[in-house]
């Protein structure tokens, strides 16, 4: 486990580059009891920062089953119009939203998929508005991680040392393994945002796709905008949503995504693991589905509403990144899908659209951005991924070769 000293430091880390309280900003935190080490530490360095009320919105992984397993079916299908009003009035008075992920890739193994689809379209309807808060960057909001065993096992299973190992690979890829772990971040952040602006610049059209199993073609907005790093929030603060990142994103046109895309890392999704998935897109909808592993999962999450079947967010990671190079497969999106390029069917940013956070869910729509309850990541990148961008003539040129940047 990691000394108290080293718990203060990430904690630090998440509350002043994460989520970045300011002086009277409420923070909510949700975490697995097992991050409560953690927990207390973000707790302290929240009021240290001068935060006016910090609120642990605690889970906890055992009895979540012992709930899916055991509660009658249609308990699923309602989600508590308190615990809505809660997260609304959180959202509506600017709080900051940190959330800890450390969950079991397999925790749901067995459920009966139906049970997880309802609890997920009740909490997606149920918490609708409360998501245009957070993907319109209208309150701060990060995801950092805490090792837990289930988790650790699952990446080191051969290791008896598996939770220190764990730790061992977040501090190392969230650069606490740095001297000044905030002048790390700020240099990575200002290399990511200068990606994100050369390619916003660029007035791509459309993005090219090729590598094994995959042949993709996906249409871009023309007011669309890509991001990296940390940004502001509708206010001016700056934050940074995932710790680590790796990424520079955008948004697709959701009517113009045409071709077939191979995924190649396991996705966990509400506690089950798909992976080996292909998906042949027309017209911007998903229209053929297969998976090795989780089929039913992934139908699913591909029926919880008709915007789960477009595509939502579009993200370059290089093959040649820290994440990557570390060889590891997390079996958690927060990390996988920091080694390499993703696809997220669901939700758009509506901040990767120029004027974006101000229109109304017409004026959006009517830009190409999709709506949806839901916002998946799934990894397709590889060290055999090619990805050229089409300008507004016609013509094309390459942004990666191999999975690295040549641009």
């Amino acid at each position: 486990m990691p000394t108290e000293a080293e718990f203060a430091r990430y904690a630090e880390l998440a509350v002043k580059k994460g989520v970045n309280i300011q002086p009277g900003q409420q923070l909510e935190v949700r975490a697995d009891i097992s991050q409560a080490p953690l927990v207390r530490q973000i707790v302290k360095a929240a009021y240290a920062a001068g935060a006016k009320q910090v609120y642990v919105n605690w889970s906890d992984e055992e009895t979540t089953k012992v709930r899916y397993f055991n509660a009658p079916a249609d308990a699923f299908k309602e989600y508590p119009e308190w615990l809505k009003a809660r997260f609304e009035q959180l959202a509506e008075e600017k709080t900051a939203f940190l959330s800890i992920v450390s969950d079991d890739p397999d925790a749901l193994n067995g459920v009966e998929s139906s049970r997880i689809a309802d609890s997920n379209r009740a909490a997606g309807v149920a918490l609708a508005k409360w998501r245009k808060y957070v993907m319109s960057d209208n309150v701060s909001w990060s995801i950092v991680a805490g090792a837990s065993e289930a988790w650790a096992k699952k990446v080191f299973p051969d290791r008896e040392d598996a939770v220190p190992a764990l730790w061992k690979a977040i501090f190392e890829a969230t650069r606490m393994d740095q001297p000044d772990v905030v002048a790390a971040w700020d240099t990575h952040d200002a290399s990511l945002r200068e990606r994100a602006t050369l390619l916003t610049n660029k007035k791509y059209t459309k993005l090219h796709y090729k590598a094994p199993g995959t042949e993709l073609t996906i249409g871009l907005p023309k007011k669309h905008v890509f991001l990296g790093g940390g940004g502001p929030n509708i206010d001016g603060v700056d934050f940074i949503a995932n710790m680590p990142t790796e990424e520079v994103f955008t948004l697709a046109d959701k009517d113009s995504v045409e071709g077939h895309v191979s995924s190649t890392k396991p996705l966990s999704y509400s506690g089950n693991l798909i992976d080996g998935f292909t998906l042949w897109f027309e017209g911007g909808k998903v229209v053929k589905a297969e998976a090795k592993q989780g089929q039913q999962a992934l139908d699913e999450l591909l029926n919880l509403d008709e915007g789960a079947r477009r595509i939502g967010e579009v993200a370059l990671v290089p093959d040649d990144s820290p994440i990557s190079n570390s060889g590891l497969l997390f079996y958690n999106t927060l990390f996988d899908e920091n080694a390499s390029c993703h696809l997220a069917l669901g939700r758009a940013y509506s901040t990767c659209l120029e004027g974006g956070p101000q229109m109304s869910a017409e004026e959006l729509a009517e830009n190409g951005a999709n709506d949806s309850m839901t916002h998946v990541d799934f990894m397709i990148g590889s060290a055999e991924m090619n990805i050229d961008g089409e300008l507004e003539d016609g013509s094309r040129e390459a942004i990666m070769r191999d999975g690295n940047w040549v641009i």
